[in-house]
């Protein structure tokens, strides 16, 4: 293939698709704004899904380190009620249909399995523009300039590349999440360990939640969830830890203390993540020489498929390009013709699975949705 391929973003779906490309001989380079690999935590479990993550490790070859990387036991679910009651308790099986690892050590994976030099970091796109013919101009932040035949933007929420193809932008969903962790919980917090279990916790009110997943190492990350307009965030000044820790936490009294001691014995500065997402069904008309992957294409509710979908994305663009070495417009109108289905389809699931969550009849909601559940009910690749 003789257009080079430049790739935005050394996210999962950025580096799923550089790898895909080098299992097939085809260079490409990835452009990353951090500094480096260790610039920023790079969050926490992941539950790896059998009919699309796992189907990209496949493609990329990484499928058995990658098992290697499995957080034993994390697929345990318990439901509670705001007074630590548990509603459900589902303990990890061992089927291996939805394993656990950790985000970075699976981005650490992929990095490793690319040639030297694959990933520039501290690479800051600022501005892209069509040149014609398929030919894209991308600035970065130290004002040097990028001239590439295939531009794929892998680089999230707020892409830079997204608005060569599209004048949609993320929205407020009406939910916050606050971040927070608890380390070395069995002995330090046996009580907030013993409520979340082997994996995963939701406990879970109308309008409100605590959800903490088990990381390694007795590692308690936790999400608080609340439904809530920007004039409640505004009215938060997390740059003072105690006050916002103390504010959030009016939210759950009367809760018991095992479950709010997630939050209020947090060890790390609380973080505020507003939930943002594209319009369901995001789509655009094929511009020549440019795509997306991930949530620079389908930025959802989060819903456990997001990492899902752009590694799926990834190796899906990867197979397209290497089936079309010679034309590029093939492969990025068969990989599209397959994307806004799919994105669209998982996109309607996660609208559906947040308010289980938060609606009027949390927790049993939830409850209700993983007892119906069928097993297996992934959906097949081809």
């Amino acid at each position: 293939m003789t257009t080079e391929i430049t790739i935005i973003g050394a996210g999962l779906g950025g580096l799923t698709l550089a790898r895909v490309l080098h299992v097939h001989g085809i260079p490409a380079t990835v452009y990353e704004a951090e500094s480096s690999p260790t610039a920023r935590a790079q969050g926490g479990m992941l539950d790896i899904h059998g009919h699309n993550g796992q189907l990209a490790l496949k493609d990329a070859g990484l499928f058995d380190q990658f098992t290697d990387l499995i957080h034993e036991g994390g697929e345990a679910i318990r439901v509670l009620d705001r007074h630590g009651t548990v509603l459900l308790d589902q303990p990890d099986d061992g089927d291996g249909g939805r394993p656990e690892v950790l985000r970075g050590r699976l981005r650490q994976l992929l990095l490793d399995s690319l040639p030297a030099g694959t990933v520039e970091w501290g690479r800051r796109v600022t501005a892209t523009r069509s040149l014609g013919d398929g030919r894209h101009e991308l600035t970065f932040a130290d004002g040097s300039t990028l001239t590439t035949g295939l531009l794929v933007g892998a680089d999230g929420a707020w892409s830079r590349v997204r608005p060569l193809l599209s004048e949609a932008k993320p929205e407020y969903v009406g939910t916050v999440f606050i971040e927070t962790y608890l380390f070395d919980s069995d002995e330090r917090h046996p009580a907030s360990a013993k409520a979340v279990g082997g994996g995963s916790m939701f406990a879970l009110a109308p309008g409100k939640g605590i959800v903490a997943h088990r990381e390694p190492g007795g590692v308690l990350h936790t999400y608080v969830q609340l439904n809530k307009d920007q004039r409640w965030i505004d009215g938060i000044d997390f740059t003072d830890a105690g006050a916002a820790t103390a504010r959030i936490a009016e939210e759950f009294d009367g809760w018991a203390p095992e479950i709010t001691a997630l939050l209020t014995d947090g060890e790390t500065t609380p973080v505020l993540r507003t939930i943002h997402a594209l319009p369901s069904g995001h789509r655009w008309h094929r511009v020549p020489g440019v795509t997306l992957l991930g949530d620079a294409a389908h930025l959802m509710i989060p819903s456990g498929e997001g990492a899902n979908l752009a590694m799926f994305d990834g190796a899906e663009l990867g197979n397209a390009i290497a089936a079309h070495p010679d034309d590029v417009e093939a492969a990025l109108t068969e990989y599209e013709n397959s994307l806004f289905p799919r994105s669209a389809e998982a996109a309607a699931e996660a609208d559906h699975l947040l308010p289980l969550y938060l609606n009027e009849n949390a927790p049993y909601s939830l409850v209700d949705m993983f007892t119906d559940a069928e097993p297996g009910d992934g959906q097949s690749r081809r």
